[in-house]
């Protein structure tokens, strides 16, 4: 089956894990425009049973994933009607998205939240999360010793690689962009494409875009990063150190800017600001992948599948917040593959344990009863850095 990759990935580890508890486990249908994914697959629900707890699932929560109840049933998990049925019966909730303004009265105390949050962007969420009282573990901050972000990771692949595919998209004219082909075609040039930041969605971004045929410019500030893309890029690719100057020169024949840049749990600065767009020509478009910390771009405001486009100076801004929901069959399980072993490990250990016996999961506590733990969310909203007590 194709979902045996999820349990082979953490099989060894679970054996030696110390259950504390029979957790009751939820999985709410996420609510967010257009959100199509769910956090847990059916081959995630057995693991869960297996382990010796119990899963509710909101009906029809795994559908547009491609996994209908009788899948979810037959793993062991329990069909709950509601979504307010589901955060009643549980001990921790997993989730793909925040919670939004109708799930915040049921959110109870010492309800443990494991989902993406970036709470740097949302100073509402940050507010209705601490008066919850509830343990809000993000998935964007878990961070292992080498820096890399392991549950950010599999969605940053997805984003990064749809980022082209939406650009071009809207380069054409009737979609609102100057009606430019990606890769040209012999005798015409093909488009310009800038990716601002080298993390795993620049280099996705630009591995697709160059294998499109458009000529590609990535920049960062990390001059490793610059020499390791260059090394294994194509050639139409070319690495710049990524300079307010730099930007400004480029930003004239770009067709499609890409703003990838992510600070972890901070807020992302604005590398393209309000005077540089007029720079860029009509009919150009702005990808802002980073929106869910802000955005890179000072222009950008995020947006929906349903409406994600708008125009400043005849510019067209694509910032939707959840863009890996468009491709649920793919990012439900590439997004389960990774997040699923510390699911478990939460499960089975409780969450002080677990955050105790894995340093990775202790970086995604975010806000704790009330209290934010996390220095970037403390600081985007001027709030108390408290320490949480394992």
């Amino acid at each position: 089956m194709i979902f045996q990759i999820e349990i082979s990935i953490f099989r060894s580890e679970i054996i030696n894990q110390k259950q504390s508890t029979n957790m009751k486990v939820g999985i709410p249908k996420e609510i967010k425009n257009n959100e199509n994914r769910v956090s847990v697959t059916p081959s995630g629900v057995a693991e869960f049973v297996k382990n010796g707890h119990e899963v509710y699932v909101q009906h029809t929560a795994g559908e547009n994933s491609g996994f209908p109840d009788s899948e979810y049933e037959a793993a062991g998990a329990k069909i709950l009607p509601t979504i307010e049925a589901v955060y009643e019966m549980a001990d921790m909730i997993v989730k793909v998205k925040e919670p939004i303004e109708p799930e915040y009265k049921l959110i109870k105390k010492d309800q443990l939240l494991f989902t993406y949050f970036h709470f740097a962007s949302d100073e509402e969420l940050t507010k209705a999360m601490i008066e919850s009282g509830a343990v809000c573990l993000a998935y964007e901050t878990v961070r292992k010793e080498d820096r890399s972000l392991p549950l950010l990771i599999p969605m940053s692949e997805v984003a990064g690689r749809m980022s082209i595919q939406e650009g071009a998209y809207y380069l054409e004219r009737p979609r609102g962009g100057k009606g430019k082909l990606m890769g040209g075609v012999p005798g015409v040039k093909p488009a310009k494409v800038l990716v601002l930041g080298a993390g795993v969605v620049g280099y996705n971004a630009a591995k697709v875009a160059a294998g499109m045929g458009a000529n590609v410019t990535i920049m960062d500030v990390s001059l490793p990063r610059l020499r390791y893309l260059d090394d294994v890029l194509p050639a139409n690719v070319t690495t710049m150190y990524s300079s307010n100057y730099n930007i400004r020169k480029e930003l004239p024949d770009t067709d499609l800017v890409i703003g990838s840049v992510l600070i972890p749990g901070a807020k992302t600065p604005h590398l393209v600001t309000r005077d540089m767009v007029p720079l860029l020509k009509k009919g150009s478009v702005m990808v802002d992948v980073a929106i869910d910390q802000g955005g890179c771009f000072e222009t950008s405001h995020p947006t929906t599948h349903t409406d994600p486009i708008y125009e400043v100076d005849g510019v067209v801004h694509y910032a939707v917040a959840n863009i890996p929901g468009a491709v649920p069959m793919t990012s439900t399980i590439a997004l389960s593959n990774a997040t699923l072993p510390y699911a478990i490990k939460l499960a089975n250990m409780g969450w002080r344990e677990a955050c105790k016996a894995d340093k990775a999961l202790a970086q995604g506590l975010n806000i704790v009863n009330g209290k934010v733990v996390f220095p970037g969310v403390a600081q985007a909203w001027n709030l108390p850095l408290e320490t949480v007590e394992l």
